[in-house]
């Protein structure tokens, strides 16, 4: 959605009021970024290794 199908949909006031509580709420500390930095770049966190399959395939086995 662009910005000005926000503007259209929400209206003129209710975006200032939103950019208005943005500009209130706190710088977020280093801890957090970089917790929201690893959750960003990893969002399924590290896979589980796979385990050893336990049958060769059929092209193998003969």
């Amino acid at each position: 959605m662009t910005r000005e199908q926000r503007l259209a949909i929400l209206g003129p006031e209710t975006v200032a009021a939103i950019h208005a509580r943005v500009k209130e709420a706190p710088e977020p500390t280093d801890e957090l970024v970089e917790r929201l930095r690893r959750i960003m770049t990893r969002p399924g966190g590290i896979p589980a290794p796979r385990p050893a399959a336990d049958v060769r395939p059929a092209a193998d086995a003969a």
